[in-house]
């Protein structure tokens, strides 16, 4: 063969070294975004189950939700106070459980009976008011989501909240709900919270003071503690926390008809009516335990003796 032949049939030849690039066809697209979700997640829980596994030793000396105030509103922050749980006064982890989530130490982390009703309820209101989430999932989503309502953070929710479940203790969960919930613009957890609003510590404020501050919870951006009567769902839930562990003693009348707890969980950003609340029955989202539950009274030195406190018996 002449060398011209001979160059000719090598340029003719592929390379066998060369990739051949295939056509992307559906089922090669379906594949290939299959990979990138299961990346994702395998990405996702990874990571999250290395931070949550840090935080049952250590605090968090941060939570995403706090850049993201600081940067996307310009909100200036005060310094988390994380606080030990056996430091929170009986009652007052007693009056969050009963308006958040009754069944806190009982679930695994979701509670499917609450987000059917959420949704039964939202479609009564006409509006995404309830999302149905859990103190564990409230959790998941201030250490590592974002607050804007979207199904797909809703999932993601989902997931945290099975890995802080399995990882963490309840106790450690809702130790970590107090030192870093949202309660006001650049303020996170009860402690830096009551020091904010009254001055003094959680152990150190009032029964009515604490009631204030559970209640505010539904909405700390829009409200604080002085102002909550001007949302309809923040005084239902005020009135009925005043109720079950303040005035113990006697309900006053506009507050006998509230035999159950008030609904738990409003979505972030939700926009709270000024006026009007909810309805709310016995079989409403999180609703707390039978009022004849368990009374326990703190016997332990230092605890809160003034008063025996009804909580939800599983409430160590």
């Amino acid at each position: 063969m002449s060398p011209a032949n001979s160059g000719v049939s090598r340029r003719a030849r592929p390379n066998a070294g060369a990739r051949v690039r295939r056509p992307l066809t559906i089922k090669r697209g379906v594949v290939l975004i299959l990979k990138l979700v299961l990346f994702v997640h395998i990405g996702y829980i990874v990571l999250t189950s290395s931070f949550i596994l840090a935080y049952k030793f250590v605090n968090p000396p941060f939570t995403i939700l706090m850049p993201y105030r600081a940067i996307g509103y310009g909100w200036k922050l005060q310094k988390p106070l994380p606080i030990a749980l056996k430091k929170v006064p009986l009652y007052v982890r007693s009056m969050l459980i009963a308006v958040e989530d009754g069944k806190f130490y009982s679930h695994f982390g979701i509670d499917f009976e609450a987000f059917k009703r959420a949704k039964e309820i939202n479609e009564k209101v006409g509006k995404p008011l309830y999302g149905g989430s859990t103190l564990t999932m409230q959790v998941a989503r201030t250490l590592f989501l974002v607050p804007e309502k979207s199904y797909v953070r809703k999932y993601f929710e989902v997931i945290t909240a099975l890995e802080l479940e399995l990882i963490l203790s309840k106790d450690r969960i809702l130790e970590l709900y107090f030192g870093y919930a949202e309660w006001g613009k650049g303020i996170f957890g009860i402690e830096a919270a009551s020091r904010h609003y009254y001055g003094m510590g959680i152990a150190s404020i009032s029964r009515d003071q604490a009631a204030r501050l559970i209640a505010l919870l539904s909405s700390p951006i829009k409200y604080n503690p002085s102002t909550l009567n001007k949302s309809g769902i923040l005084r239902e839930r005020y009135a009925y926390l005043t109720r079950r562990f303040v005035a113990i003693q006697g309900a006053s009348p506009d507050q006998s008809a509230l035999s159950a707890a008030p609904l738990g969980d409003v979505e972030p950003s939700a926009d709270l009516d000024s006026e009007t609340a909810p309805p709310t029955d016995a079989s409403s989202p999180h609703s707390s335990p039978d009022p004849s539950a368990t009374t326990l009274t703190p016997s332990s030195p230092g605890a809160d003796t003034t008063v025996s406190t009804t909580i939800p018996a599983a409430l160590p």
